[in-house]
């Protein structure tokens, strides 16, 4: 009985000695510290590449969908449009002289919004090989044979006399206002369900010398 008892007392002896060495051994306390810290921070590096990754997909929106950095307003509708207007080039053949030098995309009358979308894209993107400008005309006779004419809805009473001007021209003639496509333009504006859509009237584009791509054909709404 009594060796049992110095058996187990030898053993709990041993088990405070081995627990006060490591408590008082700086060491022992400074290996279990840094595993410590190893841990916490390999959780905060890979939390912090999240959230970098997370911070820059979110400014990415912003930059691409938000207002600018001096908080000025965008106009969606414009913005839009400005899209579609320039994807319009890539489904419209242009004749062989239309194809080199600078692109024209002219706006009859006053349409600010559209200009500053428009005049945006011209500085990071080009048509085909072409760099593009945008070009206001105030009247009728300042038109010169631009590769496209937008004509705003407060303007669309001068579209007979702006397809009288441009009879011979490879003007693609662009509006958005109802019925314009049976009129004289080859691609009107229109808005179905809330949803921004285009008709296309592909004898008007080609009665102007321009070739139509069948993949705009199926994007469009059709009008003869």
């Amino acid at each position: 009985m009594e060796a049992t008892i110095r058996v187990r007392r030898k053993t709990y002896l041993t088990l405070v000695k081995n627990s006060v060495k490591i408590i008082l051994n700086p060491l022992s306390f400074l290996r279990i510290t840094k595993v410590c810290y190893f841990y916490l921070f390999r959780t905060l590096s890979v939390l912090n590449r999240k959230l970098t990754v997370l911070l820059m997909f979110l400014l990415l929106v912003v930059s691409a969908f938000g207002p600018d950095m001096q908080g000025s307003k965008v106009d969606t509708n414009a913005k839009i449009k400005a899209v579609f207007i320039y994807n319009f080039t890539r489904y419209i053949e242009w004749p062989t002289d239309y194809q080199t030098g600078e692109f024209t995309i002219g706006i009859l009358g006053e349409n600010a919004a559209l200009v500053q979308e428009l005049t945006k894209m011209s500085k990071v993107k080009k048509v085909s090989n072409q760099s593009f400008s945008i070009r206001t005309y105030s009247s009728l006779s300042d038109i010169n044979n631009p590769h496209i004419l937008y004509i705003p809805d407060n303007n669309t009473s001068t579209l007979t006399n702006v397809v009288t001007k441009l009879t011979g021209k490879s003007t693609l003639i662009v509006t958005e206002k109802p019925g314009m496509a049976k009129q004289g333009s080859a691609i009107n504006f229109v808005v179905e369900g809330s949803r921004q859509k285009f008709e296309l009237n592909k004898s008007n584009v080609e009665r102007h010398n321009l070739k139509v791509a069948s993949a705009l054909e199926k994007l469009a709404v059709l009008v003869n």
